[in-house]
């Protein structure tokens, strides 16, 4: 019987045994570690290896950085996406808010203008709100949301915060109804500002600016386009001083015995939320009670015997 020997070729000797090296390497590892940590011989191999490898560890870095910059990408996308979903919810809830705050605006600066209006006028101005203009379109009026229940009377003054809207012309228990200054059956005593004149603003009607009638053609200097009219104060009605209209033109033509001159009133006339109506304490002299319809007999008797 042939032996067979089991003994590696010897090309496949594989020298010293594991133990042997591995107590060879750990020992050199001690040294050079003590070397090293002593008189720093390897910083400079240490340096040189790790410029020779950084290029290794950028390119097995890159795979994990590329993933993570996908990652990080879809991942803003899908935040950015939410974020946008809900600021556009949160708009679309506070659109309506944010629609009325420049009529809030409005309505502050009105209202602060009207309480100093007010103070003019110390207990003898209520403040009321327009509900609605009037209904028939031949006619300039507006009713207000304050009627005999809040003591408005027929012939009160009302006003803004910048002048004359009108008179009180009806009173209900809690509405009153009130005549623009631009109705064609409504007018106001008015003095021009600048140079005193006395006359009469006439209201003309739907779609027409008011005028004054039966002024001489002569008055060149006292009155001309651009002059305040201001209330006069002599109807018991207005109080003296509150501002009414502009002098938009003068139209003198030769022949004419009267100029004609339009005017364009001040206040918010058909604009307007918040007015205040004047009590008959806000005028300083009040105007006579005119005789009723039963007592005219009498005096025409009363005259007829004398």
């Amino acid at each position: 019987m042939r032996h067979i020997s089991i003994e590696p070729p010897p090309f496949f000797h594989r020298g010293p045994s594991p133990l042997t090296r591995l107590a060879f390497f750990g020992l050199l590892s001690l040294v050079l570690l003590f070397a090293d940590t002593r008189y720093r011989y390897l910083e400079n191999i240490r340096q040189a290896v790790a410029v020779a490898l950084y290029p290794v560890q950028r390119a097995v870095q890159l795979p994990g950085e590329g993933l993570g910059y996908v990652g990080a990408y879809f991942a803003s996308q899908r935040t950015l996406a939410s974020d946008n979903a809900a600021v556009r919810q949160q708009l679309l809830a506070q659109a309506p808010l944010a629609q009325g705050f420049a009529l809030l605006n409005q309505e502050n600066a009105q209202l602060r203008a009207l309480l100093k209006m007010a103070a003019r006028f110390p207990g003898a101005a209520t403040a009321a709100e327009v509900l609605y203009s009037g209904r028939d379109p031949f006619t300039q009026k507006l009713v207000v949301d304050k009627g005999d229940v809040a003591g408005v009377q027929i012939g009160q003054a009302v006003i803004d915060e910048i002048g004359v809207v009108g008179q009180v012309t009806r009173v209900f228990p809690y509405m009153a109804e009130v005549t623009l200054v631009t109705d064609k059956d409504h007018a106001v005593p008015v003095k021009v500002e600048r140079s005193g004149l006395r006359s009469v603003m006439y209201g003309a009607g739907t779609a027409h600016l008011p005028e004054l009638r039966f002024l001489s053609p002569n008055t060149n200097a006292e009155i001309q386009p651009g002059d305040r009219l201001v209330t006069s104060g002599i109807d018991g009605t207005y109080p003296a001083g509150l501002a009414v209209a502009l002098i938009i033109s003068v139209e003198r033509e030769t022949g004419q015995v009267f100029a004609r001159v339009t005017c364009k009133p001040l206040a918010g006339v058909e604009r307007d939320g918040q007015v205040l109506i004047l009590s008959r304490a806000a005028v300083s002299l009040a105007r006579p009670d005119e005789p009723a319809e039963a007592d005219a007999p009498r005096k025409s008797r009363g005259k007829r015997r004398n």
